[in-house]
């Protein structure tokens, strides 16, 4: 990721490397009046699960619980789509109106951007890229595992420092990759019962 002063991860990278061909999506420019960071998340369950929950654009309430629902106004799916998003009572916002920027099927790679609603996260881009990452279970078997890294940029909000910002981005991205890696390690644990 590019360096700079107003970023920062807020957990330690995976020990594998995020592979080259994604990693430029990671990289974002950031202006004097914004911030930006990422969230790294371990879940033992394969890229090919995780990828089917988060490439759902139109269903981030699956594991995202500050979502109370989601409703797609323009599109079908594909770059370009357009959601409507409403959040739990409670947060500092009601609605958001997101943008889908990149659906990459194959490299897992999926970014949205904030461009309306009645929050203070303004122009706020978000990407998310999966990676395959061998993880060992009790007994020292090596099973399929998925690494998430999500990253973001968004402008300080007047009144701000880029470190409150961050602290609040990072505590719901957290808790949103934290839901996702039990909902994902609960489908890959179901899954050989459809068999």
């Amino acid at each position: 990721m590019r360096p700079n002063t107003q970023h920062r991860i807020n957990h330690a990278p995976p020990t594998t490397a995020v592979p080259d061909a994604v990693a430029c999506y990671h990289t974002h420019a950031v202006s004097a009046n914004q911030c930006c960071s990422a969230v790294v998340q371990e879940i033992a369950a394969p890229v090919s699960t995780v990828w089917s929950v988060v490439r759902r654009f139109d269903n981030p309430q699956a594991y995202k619980h500050f979502v109370k629902s989601c409703h797609v106004i323009l599109g079908d799916g594909d770059v370009g789509t357009l959601r409507e998003v409403h959040v739990i009572s409670g947060l500092p916002a009601a609605v958001s109106t997101e943008r889908l920027e990149v659906l990459d099927d194959e490299r897992h790679v999926i970014s949205f951007s904030m461009i309306g609603g009645d929050h203070r996260l303004t122009n706020y881009r978000s990407v998310t890229t999966l990676h395959p990452f061998p993880m060992a279970d009790a007994d020292g078997n090596h099973r399929p595992g998925t690494v998430v890294v999500e990253s973001y940029v968004v402008d300080v909000p007047p009144g701000n420092t880029p470190d409150d910002t961050c602290v609040f981005v990072d505590t719901i991205l957290r808790c949103n990759l934290q839901s996702l890696a039990k909902f994902a390690e609960n489908l890959a644990r179901s899954k050989p019962l459809h068999r």
